[in-house]
C-alpha cells in the first residue's frame, strides 16, 4: 500500500502544481507610453503636417499661454512654411507658395526671437524678405506660352512645313524666351537651316525686349526634324 499512496501523492502533488500554475495571470504588454502635445507638434512639423501643427500650436497656446516652449516651436513652424513656399515656388505652384508664405509671415511677427536684434532674427528676416520677392516675381510674369517653367528643358518641335504657323510659333517662343531668360538651342536637320531660324527668333527679341542677350546654338540632328530646345534660367 506504501508504494501506491506514495504514487497517489506525487499525482496529486503534480495536479495542484499545474493548476497553479494556469491559473497564473499571463502577463500583459505594456503599451508604448504616448507622446504628449510637445512631441505632437514636433512630429507634425517634422512630418511636413503643417496644417495640423498649427491647430495644435493653437491649442497649446490656450492651455499654457506663458510656456517658455511655445516661442521656438512656433518659430519652427514659421519657418518650415517658408521653406514650404521656396519648394512649391521652385516647382512653379505660386498659389500654394503665396499661401504658405503668407502663413509664414502671419506666425513669424508673433515669434520674438524671429523680429528681434540678433543676428539670427535678421538672417531669418531677410531670408523670408528674399522669398517674398521671389514670389512677386513670379506672380508678375507672363503666363508661359510654349515652356514648362519648372523643367530644367523644354523640347518644341518646329511647324516648318507651315511658315505662317511657324511664325506664330516663333512669336510663343521669342515671348517665353524674354520672360524666362532662356537659353535656345536649334536642333536641325540641315546646316543651312539654323541661319534663318535664328535670324527669325532674334528678330521678335529684339523687338520685345532690344536689351535682352540672347544666347542661341544649334546642332544637327539628320534623324530628328527641326526642333528648338528651351533652357529657363533658374531663379
Amino acid at each position: 500500500m506504501k508504494p501506491f499512496a506514495s504514487r497517489y501523492l506525487l499525482v496529486a502533488a503534480f495536479s495542484l502544481f499545474l493548476a497553479a500554475c494556469s491559473s497564473k495571470p499571463a502577463e500583459q504588454p505594456v503599451a508604448p507610453a504616448q507622446p504628449d502635445a510637445w512631441q505632437q507638434l514636433e512630429q507634425s512639423i517634422a512630418s511636413n503636417e503643417l496644417a495640423t501643427a498649427e491647430d495644435q500650436l493653437v491649442a497649446l497656446q490656450g492651455q499654457a499661454p506663458d510656456d517658455a516652449r511655445l516661442e521656438p516651436h512656433q518659430r519652427q513652424l514659421a519657418e518650415a512654411y517658408l521653406r514650404r513656399s521656396q519648394i512649391v515656388l521652385q516647382k512653379g505652384d505660386v498659389n500654394a507658395a503665396a499661401t504658405a508664405l503668407a502663413r509664414a509671415r502671419a506666425l513669424m511677427p508673433q515669434a520674438p526671437a524671429l523680429t528681434g536684434g540678433d543676428a539670427v532674427a535678421q538672417a531669418r528676416k531677410a531670408e523670408l524678405e528674399k522669398a517674398e520677392a521671389a514670389l512677386k516675381a513670379a506672380e508678375s510674369k507672363p503666363k508661359a506660352r510654349v515652356i514648362d517653367p519648372t523643367a530644367p528643358t523644354t523640347v518644341v518641335a518646329l511647324k516648318t512645313t507651315d511658315s505662317r504657323a511657324m511664325r506664330r510659333q516663333l512669336d510663343d517662343i521669342a515671348a517665353d524666351v524674354v520672360s524666362y531668360q532662356c537659353d535656345v538651342v536649334f536642333q536641325v536637320p540641315r546646316t543651312e537651316d539654323a541661319p534663318w531660324l535664328k535670324t527669325l527668333l532674334q528678330k521678335r527679341v529684339r523687338k520685345l525686349d532690344s536689351g535682352f542677350e540672347l544666347k542661341q546654338k544649334h546642332e544637327i540632328q539628320r534623324s530628328l526634324p527641326a526642333q528648338v530646345v528651351l533652357i529657363p534660367h533658374q531663379q
